[in-house]
């Protein structure tokens, strides 16, 4: 009875869970790890053996998992449409590709993306900004309703 218990334990440490990111801090701690990974595996292909590249490999693996699994629940426990955010227009949903012309009311200050960085997006040039239309986001250059990038189901 005692070994099942403990290879029970054993079983339950090595076989990796769920990760789940409740905060933005262990999102950006696995990315970190990551990077440490990503190290480790430069050092062995230039000092190791075939092994130790091999491990180091599987480590960057699993690392880039882990990373992608936190941010994606980090995503999903931080929306903003579950903190009273009402990204939904008063215009019915429209795809947009990038070189499409909007009209003002569908990229005015009301859905403009203030913090990029919080969705992992690159900063927006000059006259350019980030805007939510449903669950898409749009790169819009604000002084032509151009759109420069659009990302689908980006929120879902």
């Amino acid at each position: 009875m005692r070994k099942l218990i403990i290879l029970g334990l054993l079983a339950a440490t090595v076989i990796p869970g769920v990760a789940s990111a409740q905060s933005l801090g262990e999102a950006r701690r696995s990315e970190r790890n990551l990077r440490d990974e990503k190290r480790d595996l430069h050092q062995a292909q230039r000092y190791g053996d075939r092994r130790d590249v091999r491990d180091e490999r599987r480590d960057v693996r699993e690392a880039r998992q882990e990373a992608r699994e936190d941010w994606r629940d980090y995503r999903r426990t931080h929306r903003d449409v579950y903190r009273g955010g009402n990204w939904r227009a008063p215009f019915r949903y429209s795809q947009w590709n990038a070189g499409s012309q909007l009209r003002p009311a569908y990229y005015n200050s009301r859905y403009y993306i203030n913090d990029p960085q919080r969705y992992r997006l690159a900063r927006p040039g000059t006259n350019m900004r980030w805007v939510r239309h449903y669950n898409d986001v749009l790169l819009v250059n604000v002084r032509t309703g151009r759109v420069v990038e659009a990302h689908r189901s980006f929120f879902w």
